[in-house]
């Protein structure tokens, strides 16, 4: 491990793990000595710490954070970033809205303190601009690398417990956002975050516009995979895991899930499935749990509630084993998916993973194993002490959104999510079961329909930054407009404001139900 130690943008010492001089030139941009000591030690970490915050380094979790070489991480005390908050008006993923209090996901990164492998720099060069501020720098080699296999992290374990503020965060100028955005988002959302100005905060950003526009969208077709991943953490005590399986009306295909499973390489120790049937007095269907031997146990619920949200949390309560994979009715497996998915977590040191999920006339369009913003219900395995704390929201049950919601829950835990590329479910989105009777919505009469749906509102306002909502209300508001019969821009102004406020106010509702 090296330390950069640095001020001003340029570097002042250059540090070994006992804070000892390293025979490296000083006093260049801290960008141009990552690249130097890159070069000169090809496997190490490098470190970087500003010069305030050096005594309160944690060099003792140094290891245990970059569990593999394929980490980026970073922190402040500040809750203040590099970019600006108006970045949220572009952005449409949970990574802006940060835990500080926990190992969060996020390509928003610190010139403060943080690290990355030398060979991550080394395998990237040619596409870094060396000439950048460091906190660009920093931000637009995470923003492009997170997408591509790189695992970018805010990361308190950096510092001392109760660090204090010790300096001003440097802040980007409206020109710095406009080319940061410029160069890393499709063209067209420059002159999307110089509406969101004039619209939300009444000022005219004219001037960083042009001047943007002159800047080309940067590469972002990395090749990490190159570095391989072997976490030194230990993630694994046993390979049990209970398979959970909310059901309703689709006997026979559930029938081909337990045999999916009956035939894997690694057994679950239980299968716990929930059967829902809403008419009363009605009883199991599933008779073959019974009358065939299974290589595993069945847990069987049978319930006259219907909604998966309520089912699945009935079958987490039921988990007794080190691992729980959330699976569906209508799923088909192949013979090594448990195996698979307890390498992949190994390998990653993950505590949480979701595979592929495509139905069969689907084609794979995300070909790298990331971070990701999603999380499937259906088809993801979790460490099971993580789901003592969460719980399935009532307030999407019958919606949509509950998948996110839970996959957020997980994250503001210090769980992060790997998407496993090469991990495959096939959903077969069977045309029976579903929702059996029509659950009619709390809005459902309302003369002006909420948009979005008061579940994707209640989604974005507990997970997004407020600009991020201000960006998505204009985004969908242009959307309705351009979709509308009666092109009377004042008209549909008027209508769309009134369907947000009327999502805000369900939205409201949902959440004193929850």
């Amino acid at each position: 491990m090296i330390v950069i130690v640095h001020q001003h943008n340029k570097t002042t010492k250059i540090l070994d793990r006992n804070k000892h001089a390293v025979n490296a030139v000083v006093g260049e941009t801290v960008t141009k000595t990552l690249n130097n000591l890159a070069e000169k030690f090809p496997e190490t970490l490098l470190v970087w710490c500003h010069e305030s915050y050096l005594e309160d380094l944690n060099i003792d979790a140094i290891a245990t954070i970059f569990h593999h070489k394929r980490i980026m991480a970073s922190f402040s005390p500040s809750k203040e970033n590099f970019l600006p908050k108006q970045i949220g008006y572009v952005e449409r993923s949970f990574f802006l809205k940060i835990n500080k209090t926990v190992s969060y996901p996020t390509w928003l990164m610190h010139s403060c303190v943080g690290g990355v492998y030398a060979e991550v720099i080394n395998q990237l060069k040619a596409d870094l601009n060396y000439n950048e501020n460091f906190n660009y720098y920093l931000n637009s080699l995470s923003k492009r690398a997170m997408v591509e296999g790189l695992f970018c992290y805010s990361e308190p374990k950096l510092l001392l417990e109760n660090t204090p503020l010790r300096i001003d965060v440097e802040q980007a100028s409206s020109f710095q956002l406009f080319k940061f955005v410029k160069q890393h988002y499709k063209w067209v959302w420059v002159f999307f975050l110089c509406m969101a100005y004039a619209v939300f905060e009444k000022k005219l950003k004219v001037f960083p516009l042009v001047k943007a526009l002159f800047y080309k969208q940067l590469s972002t077709n990395f090749q990490l995979q190159n570095i391989p991943i072997t976490s030194i953490k230990k993630v694994i005590q046993n390979k049990e895991v209970d398979v959970i399986i909310p059901t309703i009306g689709r006997k026979n295909y559930l029938y081909d899930v337990l045999e999916d499973l009956s035939h894997q390489t690694v057994k679950p120790k239980n299968v716990i499935i929930i059967e829902q049937n809403p008419i009363g007095g009605s009883v199991s269907e599933l008779d073959y749990i019974i009358n065939e031997e299974w290589p595993y146990n069945i847990k069987h619920i049978f319930t006259h509630q219907t909604g998966v949200c309520n089912a699945r949390n009935l079958a987490l309560a039921e988990v007794t084993s080190e691992w729980t994979l959330l699976g569906d009715d209508d799923n088909r497996l192949n013979n090594t998916l448990i195996e698979d998915l307890f390498s992949r977590l190994e390998h990653h040191g993950a505590t949480v993973g979701t595979t592929v999920y495509l139905q069969p006339n689907e084609d794979q369009t995300y070909l790298k194993t990331a971070q990701t913003s999603i999380f499937g219900a259906g088809n993801s395995i979790v460490k099971s002490y993580v789901l003592d704390t969460v719980k399935f929201n009532m307030a999407y049950e019958f919606n949509y959104g509950e998948d996110n919601d839970f996959g957020m829950q997980l994250r503001q835990l210090g769980h992060d999510v790997i998407y496993f590329a090469d991990v495959k479910i096939t959903h077969l989105k069977a045309p029976i079961g579903g929702y059996r009777t029509k659950v009619q919505q709390l809005w459902e009469n309302d003369t002006i329909q909420p948009k979005p749906s008061p579940t994707i509102q209640l989604l974005h306002q507990t997970y997004f930054t407020i600009q991020q909502q201000l960006g998505y209300k204009l985004l969908l508001g242009l959307r309705s407009y351009k979709n509308s019969t009666g092109k009377h821009p004042l008209k549909n102004i008027k209508h769309f404001k009134k369907q947000w406020e009327r999502s805000v106010y369900w939205c409201q509702k949902l959440k004193s139900q929850d």
